[in-house]
């Protein structure tokens, strides 16, 4: 199977970016109220910019935004090239897309110059299947990139998630305790990763992240 990167899991792809970028941070994000969940019934979105309003607009901890353009390659809209352009053989990566029913996705980030660090990403496919198995090659991705421990099961989180908690100092790419997860929603496959302090507060982050994701989107 060909080894998918989970866009740009992994705090050491932002380190350069984020240097110097706590004062660009985008104005009003930082305690945001929650937008409110998707209505019942709500449409499929036809494109990246149908999908950009439902995405997280701050996060728990209070973590500063990062602008999309900031980034480099910058985040927001990604096609199904953008996507296969993170992995090293980019036109085989480019096959697996297109197997799985690729159509778009969404990426957006919060934190600071080596320190705390939130991400979320969500890529929206033309059917449950193949949400399902980018997820899970994500995640196992992950795991053997990262290290950590790997939970196919992992406990009060919808079924079909992946959890992965990685301890502070057990991966160099990580400037902290990690946690992160990988769950299909219906067409959707959406991950959440959260560096913080603490392991304890990693995983809230990435919990309350994650449940205020998967209720912004149908299905």
């Amino acid at each position: 199977m060909i080894a998918r990167l989970s866009h740009r899991m992994g705090e050491a792809a932002l380190a350069v970016v984020l240097t110097g970028l706590v004062a660009l941070v985008l104005p009003g994000c930082r305690g945001a109220a929650p937008s409110p969940p998707a209505a019942p019934g709500a449409p499929v979105p036809g494109s990246a910019a149908e999908l950009a309003p439902l995405i997280v607009t701050h996060v728990p901890s209070g973590l500063p935004r990062l602008p999309d353009a900031a980034l480099d390659p910058p985040a927001g809209a990604k096609r199904l090239d953008d996507v296969a352009a993170y992995a090293t053989d980019a036109p085989s990566q480019r096959e697996v897309l297109r197997a799985d029913g690729y159509r778009f996705g969404w990426e957006r980030f919060w934190g600071a110059t080596a320190g705390p660090m939130t991400g979320v990403f969500v890529d929206e496919f033309t059917g449950s299947d193949g949400a399902a198995r980018y997820s899970a090659d994500l995640a196992g991705n992950e795991q053997r990139r990262l290290g950590g421990s790997l939970s196919l099961a992992p406990p009060s989180l919808p079924g079909g998630c992946r959890m992965l908690t990685v301890a502070a100092g057990s991966s160099t790419e990580l400037h902290g305790p990690a946690s992160s997860v990988w769950c299909p929603h219906g067409v959707f496959s959406v991950s959440v990763i959260a560096v913080a302090g603490t392991a304890q507060a990693a995983d809230r982050e990435m919990r309350a992240v994650l449940a205020q994701q998967l209720a912004r989107l149908p299905g």
